[in-house]
This record gives structure tokens, sequence and C-alpha cells, in this order.
């Protein structure tokens, strides 16, 4: 816990570099569908693109944390927590989807859609959650500002 509240760039580090090793043995791809038009990238990109965005958040709490910035030990712990443990449940689970095409029921077709859209939502708190961190590096810039000041 201790690690996640006043070192959460070392988190970060972890999981990038883990995330840029992962992608050099991931196959496949991941298409987006937006009404008529597919976005399609694959996995070995996508994964580098993560594991940059994680090198920077880190890279970004690292040097707040050498400035002397007085970070939120609860807004840390929230954020870290969501990100990855967002993250891990998406994992989890995308290995409850059906690997054939083949749908025989329609309980399987609703299991299947409730599924996806669990899967979207929790995307979507990982994206929001992320207004955090710079509420986070904000606050803790004006706070050193005012104790030095």
């Amino acid at each position: 816990m201790n690690l996640l509240t006043k070192r959460p760039h070392i988190v970060f580090f972890v999981f990038a570099v883990i995330t840029f090793m992962l992608g050099f043995n991931a196959n496949g791809g991941i298409d987006i569908n937006i009404h008529d038009t597919y976005f399609v990238m694959s996995n070995y990109h996508f994964a580098t693109l993560i594991s940059i965005l994680f090198g920077i958040i880190g890279l970004i709490y690292w040097i707040v944390k050498k400035v002397n910035g007085n970070l939120s030990k609860r807004l840390n712990l929230i954020h870290v927590t969501l990100t990855f443990g967002g993250i891990f449940l998406i994992l989890i689970l995308n290995e409850f989807k059906p690997k054939s095409f083949e749908i025989d029921t329609l309980s399987k077709y609703d299991f299947n859609e409730n599924l996806e859209m669990i899967v979207y939502l929790i995307s979507i708190i990982i994206i929001l959650v992320q207004i955090i961190f710079p509420i986070n590096i904000i606050n803790g810039i004006r706070k050193r500002n005012k104790t030095s000041g």
C-alpha cells in the first residue's frame, strides 16, 4: 500500500516495462467498429502506446516527487488502483468471451452483449479516472508553492 500511495511512479515504470515486453509476444489486433468505419491497430503497437503512456505518467509522478510536490495519498491510491485494477478486470472478463463466432442460443448472445457492455463501461471508467492525475499534480504543486512562499 505504501508503494501505491508514496511512490506510484515505480508502479507505472514497472507496468510500462511489462506491457512493452508483452507487446513483443502479442499476435492479432484490436479493431474498433464505429458505425461503418473500422479502426484497426496491431497488439504490438497498442502495447507500445500503452507502455509509453505509463512511462510518461510515471515520469511526471517522479518529477513531482523530486521537486517535493505534496501529492495526495488518497488520489494516488484511487488513480493507481482504478487504472490497473480496471485493466486487470478487463483482461479477466475477456477470458469469458466465447472464442468461436457460433452463437447457438439467445442466452449466449445476451451474455456476450452484457459482457461487452461491462468491458466498455470499465474502459470508460479507466479513461475518466485519468482526470484525477492532473488534478493531483496541480494540487501537489499548489501545496508546494503555498508552503515554500
